[in-house]
């Protein structure tokens, strides 16, 4: 199959909103990968669940695994530019005549369990890619990063080496549940017989939750927020140094990121590094080397034009609170645009509220993926007035960039949020028609 075809089949399998809902999707996804050989047993993992930072905390533990000399896939949704970046091998995707032709195998596979089970969804298919294709390079190690929730979701086939759920937050309320509880115990389905949970979560009734869940499956809990602290050091200009403390040692951290919700992140990889045992568990050195190559793209990537122009993915409250924050906290004197799309589903109003707060002014728009749905411009910005701030609606993404950039004077910040797409659509048409001639 070629990488063509395997896009077009993969758009036809764009129904995650009904599938996650189905009580017997785990099961799907056991029976293909049983089809395929079970590729997910034949290497090492760790399973990153969580809201809000899996993504980054699992960007670094590869990056601090590779400095370590392994081998090391990386399994992390959504995709920003292709979705060859599902199924990476030491940072680097997969390539598309690979991509095309294990497609094409899982599809044959998919057609042997889809009259019991219900077809593979696109979700479901993209997990299964990227475990075969760690198998097939021979990976030491390789990082997994939950879809929603942990106890159905697919990623849950994995027997890892350690299970992190980074924490927890109202999100995907419509399957997860509308409580912290309820979303803490969808989450903790993560949690296996003797195999440690690290876990930065918080909030005490989600955090009693996996406790207990911990305590009755006999897995060693790691609380990040009782076993480390963070020290703030100088540092670069558009990243921060800081040293994280554990019980086992003191690693003096350069990280290339912005936003110090990332520090936490830092630390919940640390901790979760610290749990492996030899020959997988990196020294300190590594970990050090490995952070200060980070890269997270869409994840407070701030370009220092005129105006600045800083890319984050926040599509729930949780993650809107803590980008507000760190904008507080990172540029202190400066005004900020915000160019936001949040899809239907989502809050959209506690989205928005944080940066209402800090104050700015908001262009409003949308995003066109199929099977997903964008709230109307025109809808945010009546939400916003609501909060007190001034937006206008401009319905094609591109040219709302284009006139929160007209506007804003040279020392603003233009801040492209809220959902995924909007994100992925906006950072490729600036690094395709802005970056490369700066």
């Amino acid at each position: 199959m070629t990488f063509a075809a395997a896009q077009a089949y993969l758009l036809g399998l764009i129904n995650e909103s009904v599938s996650r809902r189905m009580p017997n999707r785990l099961d799907r996804m056991v029976a293909l990968l049983d089809v395929l050989g079970d590729p997910q047993n034949g290497y090492p993992t760790i399973h990153v669940a969580g809201t809000s930072g899996k993504g980054s905390t699992a960007t670094m533990l590869a990056a601090a695994l590779q400095a370590s000399g392994q081998r090391v896939g990386l399994h992390t949704k959504p995709h920003l530019a292709s979705v060859t970046e599902r199924a990476r091998i030491d940072g680097i995707p997969i390539a598309e005549d690979a991509f095309g032709e294990l497609i094409g195998e899982i599809r044959g596979a998919a057609d042997r369990v889809t009259l019991e089970h219900g077809k593979p969804t696109y979700y479901e298919t993209l997990l299964a890619l990227a475990f075969l294709w760690f198998a097939g390079c021979e990976t030491d190690i390789a990082v997994i990063e939950a879809g929603v929730g942990g106890r159905l979701d697919g990623t849950n086939v994995l027997t890892p080496r350690v299970a992190v759920i980074t924490n927890v937050g109202l999100d995907h309320t419509e399957i997860l549940g509308d409580t912290f509880e309820e979303i803490a115990r969808d989450k903790a389905g993560v949690v296996k017989p003797g195999i440690p949970l690290v876990t930065d979560t918080r909030e005490p009734s989600a955090r009693r939750v996996i406790e207990r869940a911990c305590a009755e499956a006999g897995a060693p809990f790691i609380s990040v927020a009782d076993s480390t602290s963070i020290q703030p050091r100088p540092g670069e200009r558009y990243g921060q140094s800081f040293t994280v403390v554990t019980p086992d040692d003191r690693y003096d951290i350069a990280l290339p990121i912005l936003g110090t919700f990332q520090q936490r992140n830092a630390a919940t990889a640390i901790r979760t590094l610290e749990q492996l045992a030899a020959p997988l568990r990196p020294s300190r050195a590594a970990i050090e080397a490995g952070f200060a190559k980070t890269i997270v793209p869409g994840r407070m990537e701030f370009f220092p034009t005129h105006p600045g122009v800083l890319f984050d993915i926040a599509h729930n409250p949780d993650k809107a609170a803590s980008l507000a924050d760190a904008l507080r906290t990172t540029f202190p004197d400066r005004r900020f645009v915000y160019v936001i799309a949040i899809g239907e589903s989502k809050d959209a109003q506690e989205v928005i509220r944080p940066f209402a707060e800090l104050g700015g002014s908001f262009v409003f728009t949308a995003f066109a993926v199929p099977g997903k749905t964008a709230s109307r411009p025109q809808r945010l910005a009546s939400i916003a007035g609501e909060l007190g701030a001034w937006g206008r609606a401009i319905g094609d993404p591109v040219e709302a960039f284009a006139i929160a950039r007209r506007n804003a004077e040279s020392s603003d910040i233009i801040v492209v949020t809220g959902s995924t797409f909007l994100v992925a659509n906006l950072r490729s048409w600036w690094m395709a028609n802005v970056a490369s001639n700066v």
